[in-house]
């Protein structure tokens, strides 16, 4: 039986077995998040900022086409390697091997710091007022994840929630965290920022003129992607082989029994402060 929850912090190196199948099957950030932060932000030319956990890259390209001189963060060598190489051709563009936490960075020295699907790796209790320090007055933090939420009346979302009952929840001792059907309004709640950020609020750790954008997205995948794409989370690869194989042929079964592919309802969510001029 697990005694864990998947999530815990010493799991952020488990990317590193899995660069491609990331690039692959991780959703792509929306363009209208990148126009909320040059319109919240109003950055210039040359301006600094740091990417916290950069992966692959998947959030990078509009950061750098913006201007910036992004100094990128990541903690496990073989994606601080993709990423030089997707990006060989920036000089705006560099990145630095260690955690958020861990890294060597000039305090008052960066106009935007931001984290694509990241921050819940980081210790907020650390990273939080580091961040603080290290922007210039003025700048900016910007988080951003996406939630996946409740398809109440989709059957074959419903038949997948129950394989997790049979599979997920015996093996974690506690039930997997079901989407449930939420508002915008529900991702302000100090409970829900901390499920995905790991702390209640930015104003908390002296931030300022704090708000929080959202987008709706539908993306669909067949069968196999969906499995890939479940199989890059941290939580669903701590699950030991003889529970997840039959596990993973459910899903994919029910998968191809409604046709061969599964519509996913998101919300992605950006969630914006500024250090204090």
């Amino acid at each position: 039986m697990g005694k864990h929850t998947g999530w815990e912090i010493e799991y952020r190196t488990h990317f590193d077995s899995i660069v491609d199948e990331y690039e692959k099957t991780r959703p792509e950030w929306i363009h209208n998040i990148y126009d909320d932060i040059v319109e919240y932000a109003k950055p210039h030319l040359d301006e600094n900022a740091i990417e916290i956990g950069v992966g692959t890259g998947k959030a990078t390209t509009p950061i750098l086409n913006i201007g910036y001189n992004v100094t990128a963060i990541e903690i496990n060598p073989r994606m601080a390697e993709f990423s030089l190489n997707r990006f060989r051709n920036y000089n705006n563009f560099k990145v630095i091997v260690s955690s958020f936490e861990d890294a060597l960075l000039e305090d008052n020295s960066y106009s935007l710091i931001y984290a694509a699907s990241a921050f819940h790796w980081v210790n907020a209790e650390v990273g939080l007022p580091k961040a603080l320090r290290l922007l210039s007055p003025g700048g900016t933090i910007a988080l951003f994840r996406y939630n996946e939420i409740a398809s109440v009346t989709d059957e074959l979302y419903n038949r997948i929630r129950k394989i997790y009952n049979q599979y997920y929840d015996p093996f974690y001792e506690i039930p997997y965290r079901q989407p449930v059907r939420q508002t915008h309004d529900d991702f302000c709640l100090p409970s829900e920022i901390y499920k995905g950020y790991r702390f209640e609020n930015l104003q908390a750790f002296g931030f300022h003129d704090v708000t929080m954008k959202f987008y709706d997205v539908t993306l669909e995948y067949d069968s196999n992607k969906y499995l890939a794409f479940l199989d890059t989370l941290s939580d669903h690869r701590s699950i030991p082989n003889h529970i997840k194989i039959p596990f993973y042929a459910k899903i994919k079964e029910e998968i191809e029994n409604s046709g061969g592919n599964y519509k996913v309802d998101y919300v992605f969510q950006l969630y914006l402060g500024r250090k204090r001029v």
